[in-house]
């Protein structure tokens, strides 16, 4: 297992406590607003993304037509690509938010396409399957139309970073089982893959993780309320496809991992490299020093996240097809 580091990216010693009625709502009440995440930093000056092509696509879904956006143009026939799925507690967030957006612009600046899937949320009755059916829809039409697309179908990827980590593994899982090609690699930010929490190597600063807002906070009953919402019902039902943390992860592709240093969740991530290592899966884990959960939307356009959106991008570009 390839281990990296990220200076510090942000400073939690300096974070906001939050606004009123913020600091007592658990994270999983502040994710059922379904505009998502609030950055960290939101008033820093941010660059904005790359300009590249999108349009948007519909691929015919088992609940019906699910969207997917679609960044760039391949630089050449060999050139990777990805299929990327948003976080957002399974409850909020779209392809508009940073950790979706931004980073597709730039991948798909560096010659890289992004297809990022707009998969429906667990809100209103919905839970489990659906979102997992509708990151499959996407994954099918990006290998069904790849060649019609300039792309490599052999150099498709998949991933995704909080909830949408769990639907990329939980989507590969299904792959293997059902006999299908399988992505090129993994791409996987901060992951939600475990209903409870194991400990962090090295464990937390607890100084550090006290002056966070409670909105960026983990507890283990956000976890497991975060989880029973997508699956449904207790979380002791739910399929390896949806809580894949607990499935075995032997046979799936090469794996990148983000995590972050200030995050309650960083040992789902440590466990879940620790699990492919032993499965002799090859797995890179990049670990974002200074960084909380959401790095990839709190620092968009912010020097501070360079260094993880440079791993994420050297891990596509050295994406290998079988």
């Amino acid at each position: 297992m390839t281990l990296r580091t990220e200076p510090a990216a942000v400073s939690p010693e300096a974070a906001p406590a939050g606004a009123p009625g913020q600091i007592a709502a658990g994270f999983a009440e502040y994710l059922a607003s379904p505009e998502g995440p609030q950055f960290l930093n939101a008033d820093a000056v941010r660059t904005p993304g790359p300009d590249v092509p999108i349009r948007t696509v519909t691929a015919d879904g088992r609940h019906g037509p699910v969207a997917v956006r679609i960044y760039g143009e391949p630089a050449g026939t060999d050139s990777p690509a990805l299929v990327w799925l948003h976080g957002g507690g399974f409850v909020s967030g779209s392809v508009d938010i940073p950790e979706s957006d931004y980073l597709a612009r730039v991948l798909a600046d560096r010659g890289m396409p992004v297809l990022s899937v707009d998969y429906r949320l667990a809100r209103d009755g919905v839970s489990f399957p659906i979102p997992h059916d509708d990151a499959l829809a996407g994954w099918f039409w990006a290998r069904k139309n790849a060649e019609s697309l300039g792309l490599n179908p052999g150099l498709l990827c998949l991933g995704g970073a909080g909830a949408g980590g769990n639907l990329a593994v939980g989507a590969a899982l299904y792959l293997i089982d059902a006999g299908k090609p399988l992505p090129a690699k993994l791409l996987l930010a901060y992951p939600f893959l475990d209903a409870e929490l194991p400990p962090p190597a090295g464990g937390l600063d607890e100084a550090v993780m006290a002056g966070l807002p409670r909105h960026l906070r983990f507890t283990l009953e956000d976890c497991i309320r975060t989880a029973e919402n997508y699956v449904g019902g207790p979380v002791s039902m739910a399929p390896s496809y949806a809580m894949p943390g607990y499935a075995d992860p032997a046979g799936l592709p090469p794996t990148a991992l983000l995590a972050c240093e200030y995050d309650d969740a960083r040992g789902s991530t440590e466990l879940f490299a620790s699990a492919l290592e032993q499965a002799a899966v090859p797995v890179s884990l990049f670990l974002a020093e200074g960084a909380v959960h959401g790095h990839l939307n709190h620092t968009a356009g912010l020097p501070e996240g360079q260094a993880a959106l440079d791993f994420l991008a050297r891990e596509l570009a050295g994406a290998t097809a079988e």
